[in-house]
């Protein structure tokens, strides 16, 4: 892939996100593909995806910058995220993904990078022991 290529596949991915296009979000992803997230750790990513699109109402992405990594394999998208859950509750938060590309064209994984604090003192802390 060049360069060109894989930062349109990462706008891609986020344009899919907009759109709640969980289908092809994952169609992005190979086979063994995996995500790294705060809130549910590591998950392959269909499951990560259809996690978040069963819990989502709605999202609005906006991506503001796509650097790609000095080995080429990878690539940094700094972003905002309008997340509407399925409860109606709305978060805004800014954070940074990072995907590693696959020889085949598609993300082996992506890592989620985000400031947890604030969505948690809105969601709750999900480890508290009973």
């Amino acid at each position: 892939m060049t360069p060109t290529e894989k930062v349109v596949l990462v706008k891609r991915y986020f344009e899919l996100m907009t759109a709640s296009d969980i289908d092809g979000i994952i169609g992005l992803f190979g086979d063994d593909a995996y995500v790294l997230s705060p809130f549910l750790g590591k998950l392959d990513a269909s499951e990560f995806f259809k996690k978040l699109g069963n819990a989502s109402n709605a999202s609005k992405l906006t991506v503001f910058d796509v650097l790609l990594g000095e080995n080429g394999d990878s690539a940094a998208a700094y972003f905002e995220y309008d997340w509407t859950l399925k409860s109606g509750e709305q978060f805004i938060f800014q954070g940074v993904d990072y995907f590693k590309f696959s020889k085949s064209g598609q993300f082996s994984s992506m890592s989620i990078f985000y400031d947890t604090h604030p969505v948690r003192e809105d969601v709750g802390d999900k480890y508290a022991l009973d």
